[in-house]
């Protein structure tokens, strides 16, 4: 007969705990940027985990540490998509493979899975000092990002042309999305690329 050890027992429950709690914060992280910090309550989110609603205590002290914890999620996956467009680029591209993935109408369609900048920009004053703390620290990443594509790379020039691009970018994929128009929703997007793209694009 054989017995299970209590170690085995205690890493299975912990690892079982883990993968719960990754997919509590994965559907936080989609959730916030379909709905909002303000739409997103822990009834739906645990439900929507498969996970009841009393387990969610043994995850998060509060609804607002979850929240948090996606907002880091959801950069930290706007990042690795913005990174993997600029390694898949060839020589010379990366800066335009990133514009046009940003301002593309896929992007605008899901703002789900894209950009919480972009998703969550007008809300996100009002939330708490941590998510605020992770919001500015995802914007400096991608200012950085945008301004190592830069010929001027290593000039103050470079940064400043980054705050600008990201700024438009955000600013553009908003106003796409808040107008009830399809075709000024083109133009606002196709407008700001033209405007960032480098000249011999």
């Amino acid at each position: 007969m054989m017995r299970v050890m209590p170690n085995a027992k205690i890493n299975a429950r912990t690892a079982a705990k883990e993968a719960s709690h990754e997919r509590i914060v994965a559907v936080a992280a989609r959730a916030i940027r379909r709905s909002g910090y303000d739409g997103t309550g822990v009834a739906d989110i645990m439900k929507e985990a498969g996970l009841t609603h009393g387990a969610f205590y043994a995850h998060f002290p509060s609804r607002e540490a979850m929240l948090a914890e996606a907002a880091g999620r959801a950069c930290a996956e706007s990042a690795a998509a913005a990174a993997d467009a600029v390694a898949s680029a060839p020589d010379g591209k990366a800066l335009e493979r990133m514009l046009r993935a940003y301002l593309s109408k896929e992007h605008q369609a899901h703002a789900d899975i894209g950009c919480p900048l972009a998703a969550l920009g007008s809300e996100t004053p009002r939330q708490t000092p941590e998510v605020r703390r992770t919001t500015t620290r995802h914007v400096k990443a991608m200012v950085d990002l945008v301004a190592r594509q830069s010929p001027d790379w290593g000039q103050p020039s470079a940064h400043e042309q980054a705050l600008v691009a990201i700024a438009t970018m955000v600013g553009a994929l908003m106003l796409a999305r808040a107008v009830d128009e399809p075709g000024l929703a083109d133009r606002l997007r196709e407008t700001a690329l033209n405007q960032l793209l480098p000249a011999d694009a």
